[in-house]
């Protein structure tokens, strides 16, 4: 039997090429935010974990600027393949395939380590906190986005695949949203089960502004929703694009967008400080 991190690391290879790419600002804000938040220094060493297509890898370099290193790893070997591609004017960054469950780096390697919008696909996320925390020198520290509240049209567009979806796709990994992840204190908890201190979180409200209706399709095929569209039977998907098009139509502003509210949260920790790298 496949193993579920398998499955999502062949999905990912799958939206490779139009991941964060098709003109919707999504992941790269919600990358910045958490870069932002963990502030990395000249000079110092961060890991992007699940690093996709380099929203939050880009960031992290220029924090860190020439005289740092960032190592970006993700588990799909095409996402790694096209983002080294992309970023291969920044000398600080490597990037490799490697699973984020068990990173197998060193030890008290990195100052800052980052993970957007992975957690929750992971089937033990305490134990993988767990592992990036062994990665963090003494005073290092460690942040992760998660998705809080969604907006309602946002929310009731993604209502529409549930009936079609098998229990996996609706547990507290896949969705996101459930288990600890479906509040601050879920997620803060984690985090203390797996040894970080200082626990804090932050939020930003997320809007996302698409051209219309339409976008949002071309925006649900190009990243991990795919898998949501790929669960439904094809012979369904017709009417369910109708309906989601349908909902989207009568949320449009007057310029003929369509504005998508989200949530982020954004949990943060870090290894006490003493002793060094």
């Amino acid at each position: 039997m496949t193993e579920p991190t398998d499955r999502v690391a062949a999905l990912f290879d799958r939206v490779a090429d139009t991941y964060d790419a098709v003109g919707v600002d999504w992941f790269t804000p919600i990358a910045a935010g958490l870069v932002h938040e963990l502030a990395p220094a000249p000079g110092e060493h961060a890991l992007d974990v699940g690093c996709g297509r380099g929203a939050a890898t880009v960031p992290l370099a220029e924090g860190v600027g020439p005289d740092g290193r960032v190592l970006g790893i993700d588990l799909a070997p095409r996402m790694v393949s096209a983002t080294t591609a992309d970023l291969a004017h920044l000398p600080q960054v490597e990037l490799r395939v490697a699973d984020a469950r068990s990173p197998a780096l060193p030890p008290a390697s990195f100052d800052v380590v980052a993970a957007s919008l992975v957690l929750f696909f992971l089937p033990r996320p305490a134990t993988a906190l767990r592992a990036w925390r062994e990665v963090l020198v003494p005073g290092g520290r460690l942040g992760i986005a998660t998705f809080g509240p969604t907006g309602h049209l946002l929310a009731t567009v993604d209502e529409l695949f549930v009936p079609h979806l098998p229990p996996a796709m609706l547990d507290a990994r896949t969705s996101g949203r459930r288990g600890p992840f479906a509040s601050d204190a879920g997620v803060e908890a984690l985090f203390a089960e797996a040894g970080l201190t200082d626990v804090r979180t932050v939020h930003l409200a997320l809007r996302t502004v698409l051209t219309g209706p339409e976008q949002w399709r071309e925006f649900s095929w190009s990243h991990g929703q795919r898998g949501m569209w790929e669960a439904v039977p094809p012979e369904h998907h017709a009417a369910l694009l109708a309906d989601a098009l349908e909902l989207l139509q009568t949320a449009r502003e007057p310029d003929g967008t369509v504005v998508l509210h989200q949530d982020v949260r954004y949990t943060l920790g870090g290894v006490q400080p003493g002793g060094g790298r």
